[in-house]
């Protein structure tokens, strides 16, 4: 099937391009908290990319049919937004040129691939990430539509989890110290309870998201 071309204007592909720039941005920062060096080590984002499909589908439920697993759309979409994270990472080049790959990913983003079916799309997405060790961009409005989401609200998950992963950080993350479930729910679920009552476009969102799970965390420092 031939690849069908989603109109924008100008105005709004500019828009996407921008807050492209703005998760790229965010990404490699978030890399190098973790690795200073972190292009030079060349991960293996791919990998991440297609284990994180199989988390994807396990939310996205239907297809273990010796059991009852139902869809949920939340936690389904925060799965898109960590393949989003390795996907970005893959398309960071050395001379970190953010726009550059912006534009490349929101004219991939705007000639999707047909889709086949969610489960059918993200094997397509996990096959590829691991046949060519890449990120297929093309398939992600297709996983977004069929949650009844779209590019705006991949931005917003994507800001709310980035911040998420530094909060983790502050917090112990990489030594085993950090607590991931409070009240006996993951920070996951608290996170989209604070995205819920927040605007996307507040210039302080990024800010807003932090206090808000430090507000909840247990101990919080900083």
């Amino acid at each position: 099937m031939a690849e069908q071309n989603v109109e924008a204007s100008d105005a709004t592909r500019a828009l996407m391009v921008g807050k492209t720039v703005v998760m790229l941005e965010m990404q490699d920062s978030m890399n190098s908290r973790v690795d200073r060096d972190w292009i030079d080590r060349q991960r293996q984002w791919y990998r991440a990319i297609w284990i994180e499909c199989a988390e994807l589908m396990d939310h996205y439920g239907g297809w273990k049919w010796w059991k009852d697993s139902n869809k949920d759309v939340e936690q389904a979409m925060l799965e898109i937004v960590d393949i989003w994270h390795f996907g970005l990472s893959i398309r960071i080049a050395p001379d970190r040129n953010h726009s550059h790959a912006a534009t490349r990913i929101v004219d991939e983003w705007l000639a999707p691939q047909p889709s086949r079916g969610f489960l059918q799309d993200v094997e397509r997405l996990a096959s590829f990430a691991l046949s060519e060790q890449e990120f297929l961009v093309a398939i992600v409005p297709s996983l977004l539509k069929d949650l009844g989401r779209e590019f705006d609200d991949l931005y917003r998950a994507y800001v709310g989890k980035n911040t998420l992963n530094f909060f983790r950080q502050d917090h112990g993350y990489r030594d085993g110290s950090y607590v991931k479930t409070w009240d006996q729910r993951e920070d996951n679920e608290h996170l989209v309870e604070i995205l819920a009552a927040l605007d996307a476009d507040d210039a302080e969102f990024q800010a807003l998201v932090y206090a808000g799970l430090k507000q909840r965390y247990p101990g919080a420092t900083g």
